[in-house]
Protein backbone atom coordinates (compact mmCIF):
# COMPACT_ATOMS: atom_id res chain seq x y z
CA UNK A 1 0.00 0.00 0.00
CA UNK A 2 1.23 3.54 -0.38
CA UNK A 3 2.05 5.34 2.02
CA UNK A 4 1.58 8.88 0.39
CA UNK A 5 -2.09 7.46 0.25
CA UNK A 6 -2.62 5.99 3.76
CA UNK A 7 -1.36 9.02 5.49
CA UNK A 8 -3.80 11.37 3.23
CA UNK A 9 -6.58 9.47 4.44
CA UNK A 10 -5.51 8.99 7.36
CA UNK A 11 -4.90 12.86 7.92
CA UNK A 12 -8.51 13.96 6.36
CA UNK A 13 -10.23 10.94 9.03
CA UNK A 14 -8.66 12.72 11.84
CA UNK A 15 -9.02 16.05 10.74
CA UNK A 16 -13.18 14.96 10.23
CA UNK A 17 -13.36 13.18 13.59
CA UNK A 18 -11.36 16.26 15.54
CA UNK A 19 -13.89 18.25 13.57
CA UNK A 20 -16.75 16.45 14.67
CA UNK A 21 -15.68 15.83 18.35
CA UNK A 22 -15.05 20.25 18.48
CA UNK A 23 -19.09 20.51 17.75
CA UNK A 24 -20.42 18.14 19.39
CA UNK A 25 -23.17 19.03 21.65
CA UNK A 26 -22.55 16.12 23.75
CA UNK A 27 -19.52 16.14 26.49
CA UNK A 28 -16.46 14.77 24.96
CA UNK A 29 -14.34 12.31 26.76
CA UNK A 30 -10.61 14.42 27.27
CA UNK A 31 -8.76 11.70 26.79
CA UNK A 32 -10.61 10.85 23.25
CA UNK A 33 -10.10 14.24 22.28
CA UNK A 34 -6.86 14.52 23.50
CA UNK A 35 -5.85 11.14 21.46
CA UNK A 36 -7.40 12.65 18.73
CA UNK A 37 -5.45 15.78 18.57
CA UNK A 38 -2.40 14.05 18.99
CA UNK A 39 -2.65 11.26 16.10
CA UNK A 40 -3.25 14.32 14.35
CA UNK A 41 -0.76 16.33 15.37
CA UNK A 42 1.53 13.67 14.31
CA UNK A 43 -0.27 13.49 10.68
CA UNK A 44 0.50 16.92 10.36
CA UNK A 45 3.88 16.85 11.19
CA UNK A 46 4.98 14.81 8.00
CA UNK A 47 2.22 16.39 5.58
CA UNK A 48 3.47 17.38 2.67
CA UNK A 49 2.52 21.18 2.68
CA UNK A 50 0.32 21.39 -0.78
CA UNK A 51 -3.01 21.57 -2.10
CA UNK A 52 -4.28 18.26 -0.34
CA UNK A 53 -3.55 19.84 3.24
CA UNK A 54 -4.59 23.06 2.03
CA UNK A 55 -8.07 21.41 1.24
CA UNK A 56 -8.07 19.60 4.79
CA UNK A 57 -7.26 22.97 6.79
CA UNK A 58 -10.07 25.06 4.99
CA UNK A 59 -12.77 21.98 5.08
CA UNK A 60 -12.13 21.64 8.55
CA UNK A 61 -11.34 25.11 11.24
CA UNK A 62 -10.06 22.84 14.09
CA UNK A 63 -7.54 20.97 12.54
CA UNK A 64 -6.29 24.20 10.61
CA UNK A 65 -6.16 26.34 14.40
CA UNK A 66 -4.30 22.62 15.28
CA UNK A 67 -1.68 22.84 12.23
CA UNK A 68 -1.30 26.71 13.05
CA UNK A 69 -0.85 25.85 16.69
CA UNK A 70 2.10 23.52 15.81
CA UNK A 71 4.11 25.71 13.36
CA UNK A 72 3.36 28.91 15.62
CA UNK A 73 7.29 29.33 15.97
CA UNK A 74 8.07 29.59 12.06
CA UNK A 75 4.83 31.69 10.93
CA UNK A 76 3.20 32.69 13.67
CA UNK A 77 -1.23 33.02 13.53
CA UNK A 78 -0.51 32.26 9.50
CA UNK A 79 -3.98 31.05 9.16
CA UNK A 80 -5.80 33.54 11.17
CA UNK A 81 -7.32 36.27 8.93
CA UNK A 82 -6.34 39.76 9.95
CA UNK A 83 -9.60 41.26 10.43
CA UNK A 84 -10.77 38.35 13.10
CA UNK A 85 -7.06 38.68 15.02
CA UNK A 86 -7.90 42.17 15.25
CA UNK A 87 -11.59 42.10 16.38
CA UNK A 88 -10.12 39.65 19.20
CA UNK A 89 -7.41 41.45 20.44
CA UNK A 90 -9.84 44.59 20.66
CA UNK A 91 -12.34 42.52 22.07
CA UNK A 92 -9.57 41.51 24.62
CA UNK A 93 -8.58 45.11 25.04
CA UNK A 94 -12.24 46.01 25.86
CA UNK A 95 -12.68 43.12 28.68
CA UNK A 96 -9.15 44.05 30.25
CA UNK A 97 -10.45 47.54 30.29
CA UNK A 98 -14.21 46.95 31.92
CA UNK A 99 -12.09 44.22 34.76
CA UNK A 100 -9.57 46.60 36.00
CA UNK A 101 -12.30 49.00 35.94
CA UNK A 102 -13.60 47.00 38.90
Amino acid sequence: MNNAVTLNRNLVLLARVLERLDNSSEPVDAEQYRSVANHLASELSVAANDAGLLAVLQACPSAAELYENLNYQHAGLCRTSLDSAMSTEAAARAAIGKASQR
